[in-house]
Parts: C-alpha cells; structure tokens; sequence
C-alpha cells in the first residue's frame, strides 16, 4: 500500500556556467541530461547578491544548428526537472526527436541553490528571498549564456511553472512564440496568501524550528505543514469519492492514506526550503514588473504572442474565478479549464483523463497559426 501511495505522490511532484557539463552527463532512464549553471554575482530583487549560484537542469533531445527547436519546461513547487515527463514523448504533446527541452529546477528545491546546500553567509534562514522574477533572469542568463538560445519556440508551466511562464511573457513579451500555463495564474490574490501563510504558520509552529536554525529538521512542523497542504491538493469531491483508491491496494483505508501524507509528503524537503518556495509564490505578482507600477491588469495587457490559460475547474490554490478574471486583459488568450475533480494536480496530468485533455489541447495549440481565432474554432471541436 505505501509503495503505491509513494508512486503516486511522485506523480505529483511531478505534476506540483561559464564552464558547461552540457555534453558530458549520460542520459537517465527517463532520456533526460543533467546539468549545472553557475551564476557569479547574481544580484536578487532584494538588492543581496548571491555569490555563486546554481541552477539544476534537464535537457531532452538534441539542439539544431540553427538554435531554434527549444522549448522551456519552469518546474513547479519542490520539484525537479523530471516534472513535465507525462507532456514528453511518443503519441505526447512534446516529440524530443524535434524538439530540444529545457527543464530547470526553482531556487529552493534542494538542488538548485537553496537554503539547504548554500554556506553562510546565506545559509539556512539567511538565504535571500527569491522572487518568481528572480527565477526568470537567472533562466533567461542560462538560455542565452549557456545554451545560446535567443528565442525559444514555446514556454509551458504547471503551478508555480505556470507563474514562470507568465512572467516570461510580461519581462520578456517576444522571447516565447507561444505561452501555456495550466493551474497557476499571473499574481498570488490574498486568498493564495493566507493559505500559504497556514502552511509556514504550521511548520515554524514546531519548537525545534528554532527561527530556522535547526540543527535537525523540525519533524512535527513538517507534518504539520504536510497535512495543511494535502487538504487543498484535491477537490472535496475528490474526497467524497474516494478517488485515492485508484491507485491503492484493497482494503485501504482512508486514515492510512492521510498518515502517509502526514509523514512522508515531499520525502527529505528541508524546511527552510520550503519555506523559500512559499515565500516566491505568495509574493508573485507580474503587475510588478520595471515598468508597470504594480498594476497587474496593464501586465498582462502587454503580453504579445498567443497564450493558453488551462486552470482546473476545481482547483483550490489557483481557483478557476482567477484564471477568468485574468483572461479578461489578455489580448491572445485562449482559455481553456481543465474538467476534472483532481484539483490543482489536474494541471500535471495526475491521472488518465486529464493526461488526455492537456496533452490534446497543448499540442493543438503548439502546431496551430498564430490566429487564435482559429485555434479557438479547431479546439471546439
């Protein structure tokens, strides 16, 4: 039964250098190569600079020549490069013997630089706080530095890849052909601020926290946070249903399936790291942006190249009531909500249905013209 549980909580995460190791790391089994950019001096909205920073990422398949088969796949909250893998593939949206997929990793999430694997002076709590934006400058040095890639075909984000995604478009309004974010939105409305609030309220909670300074990891804050977190990962429906059983042994029982996300939810996150991840969420706002003076409605006003906004029609981190709200200002939207009872992990095809619709609606939109107009007709159908 934990075996089970596990696989499927991987879904979800899945779902939720000047000196390059770019030809030198084998693929792993899933096709993807690792690799590691520096950043020297890398200054944060925050005015702290960062001395040496690191970005974590995947590739898949081959760059061309010409440098234009690029598509940039913003991972999500604590996830790693692997997380966009149920897009890539045979009879998938995503064809790596055309495409060259570049899948980076958050400041944060343990492997790219976080509070958990950076020495003082910024280690632990002392790590500066990371905006979505900041994530963004230091992809778009990878990119054009690294990997010299000008322009990139496509940016696609879950969640907190999503927010990527749509900063992209408003910093960077021609570097992208076309944008799709599915279950995240342009800003973190107070709804989305207070529970995350909850969330590190649950965690610091813990005595052994020790303001950050922990010398083990508060293991009951965790939890606690682990527990808050479940209860908006899905629909109530979803709950009513019991549609954990899915991909549970028989004979499971309900409280068996909370303690496993009690105790096990994200296996080895260090708090300080969750906590940074949080704070970039809660804070994104493209609204601002240099240039727009907090005003949200203006950004998104700006966005230039065709966009596809799937929100999940019982999403409760991003509600679908957002993601029509912010379709409203944006010029080339198409808006297209996921129907499923999967909440917020629909957006990250955690199960079959949704795996179908976003992967359907996703290429639809990546081959059509540059018209919405008609792409809003083809994906009527």
């Amino acid at each position: 039964m934990k075996q089970s549980i596990m696989l499927n909580k991987l879904l979800l995460l899945f779902l939720l250098f000047p000196v390059s190791l770019f030809a030198q790391t084998p693929k792993d089994k899933s096709g993807a190569v690792r690799h590691e950019f520096v950043l020297i001096d890398f200054k944060t909205e925050s005015s702290k600079v960062l001395p040496k920073g690191h970005i974590i990422y995947g590739t898949y398949g081959h760059l061309n020549a010409a440098h234009d088969n690029a598509i940039l796949l913003p991972s999500h909250y604590m996830a790693d490069y692997h997380g966009y893998e149920w897009l890539i593939g045979p009879g998938k949206a995503l064809d790596t013997t055309k495409l060259f997929l570049v899948a980076t990793e958050l400041f944060g999430n343990g492997r790219s630089s976080s509070p958990s694997n950076t020495p003082e002076p910024f280690h632990g709590p002392r790590f500066p706080e990371m905006t979505i934006r900041d994530n963004v400058e230091a992809v778009h040095q990878l990119l054009t530095q690294e990997l010299k890639i000008k322009h990139v075909k496509a940016i696609i984000g879950f969640s907190m890849g999503a927010q990527q995604a749509f900063q992209w478009a408003v910093s960077y309004p021609t570097f992208a052909d076309r944008i799709v974010a599915t279950c995240g939105t342009a800003k973190t409305y107070p709804h989305g601020v207070v529970r995350l609030e909850g969330q590190i309220a649950a965690l610091t909670a813990d005595d052994a926290f020790q303001n950050g300074d922990y010398k083990t990891e508060p293991k009951k804050g965790i939890e606690a946070f682990s527990v808050v977190w479940t209860g908006w990962l899905y629909s109530q429906e979803w709950w009513r249903r019991e549609l954990w059983r899915a991909s549970s042994p028989p004979g499971t029982t309900f409280e068996q399936v909370l303690n496993e996300y009690r105790t096990n939810f994200i296996p080895g996150a260090d708090a300080n790291d969750l906590i940074l991840q949080m704070r970039s969420w809660e804070h994104h706002d493209v609204g601002f942006t240099p240039g727009f003076n907090g005003n949200t409605a203006k950004a998104l006003q700006s966005i230039k190249v065709p966009f596809l906004y799937m929100p999940s029609q019982t999403d409760l981190y991003f509600p679908v009531g957002d993601a029509q709200y912010e379709s409203a200002f944006i010029p080339g939207v198409l808006l297209r909500p996921i129907p499923s009872l999967w909440g917020h992990t629909a957006g990250a095809a955690s199960n079959p249905a949704d795996s179908v619709f976003l992967n359907s609606n996703i290429s639809k939109f990546l081959m059509s013209g540059t018209k919405v107009s008609a792409l809003k007709k083809s994906t009527k159908k």
